[in-house]
């Protein structure tokens, strides 16, 4: 894995498993036991300081192979990475808490999110993972259709330009499943389908707060 130093500005590619594995890192995709791991990696001081100094522009030639994650793995990896134009992809399948969590807060110059293969999903895994991403204009795909608490909790909070919600075909429920998940999302016009008839504690609850541009709600046949 390495950095490439361009007027202030940077890249960053390669496997992000020889960060664990030395030369051994090709075929791990395991990150069970690495609670934590990775963990505000990239996290870009200077961003959240206001300064102009040194940030990163592009993360898609890192990889990220796990298809295994841990608690906190990713969380926050990405936080504050106000000229991140490019992810990285992102192909596990088995998720864990938190897992994924703030990953790209405040990455303001992201338009595009990576897609997202899980259909198990776990607690808080997916909480606030775009949160503040001011131009991000499209959403991965959600094919879950069993959810688990807080899993989508503020996912897209404040995506200003966020237009169009994904579909989210749960039929499953979980307690603050969707919490907050587009509050402040002021560009939003079309809500998703919520074919769910069995609700759960505060699964909806803000879900839309702040949706300003929202003129039609969805219909909500849970009884």
């Amino acid at each position: 894995i390495g950095t490439f130093l361009v007027a202030k500005k940077y890249n960053v590619g390669g496997n992000i498993m020889s960060l664990l594995f030395d030369d051994n890192f090709e075929d791990k995709t395991n990150l069970t036991g690495y609670d934590y791991v990775f963990a505000q990696l990239f996290i870009d001081v200077m961003s959240i300081m206001n300064s102009d100094e040194s940030k990163l522009v592009s993360a898609e030639n890192l990889l990220l192979p796990a298809t295994t994650l841990a608690p906190l793995c990713y969380a926050m990896m990405f936080g504050g990475c106000t000229s991140l134009t490019s992810a990285p992809e992102l192909p596990a399948t088995t998720l864990a808490t938190y897992c994924y969590s703030q990953m790209f807060r405040d990455c303001t110059s992201l338009t595009n999110a990576p897609q997202l293969p899980a259909t198990t999903l776990t607690t808080d895994c997916y909480s606030g993972m775009f949160k503040g991403c001011t131009s991000l204009t499209t959403t991965p795909q959600l094919p879950a259709t069993k959810l688990a608490s807080g899993c989508y909790g503020g996912m897209f909070s404040n995506c200003t330009s966020l237009t169009t919600a994904p579909e989210l075909p749960a039929t499953t429920l979980a307690s603050e499943c969707y919490y907050g998940m587009f509050s402040g999302c002021t560009s939003l016009t079309a809500a998703p389908e919520l074919p769910a008839t069995t609700a759960a504690w505060s699964c909806y609850a803000s879900m839309f707060s702040g949706c300003a541009s929202l003129v039609t709600a969805p219909e909500l046949p849970a009884t």
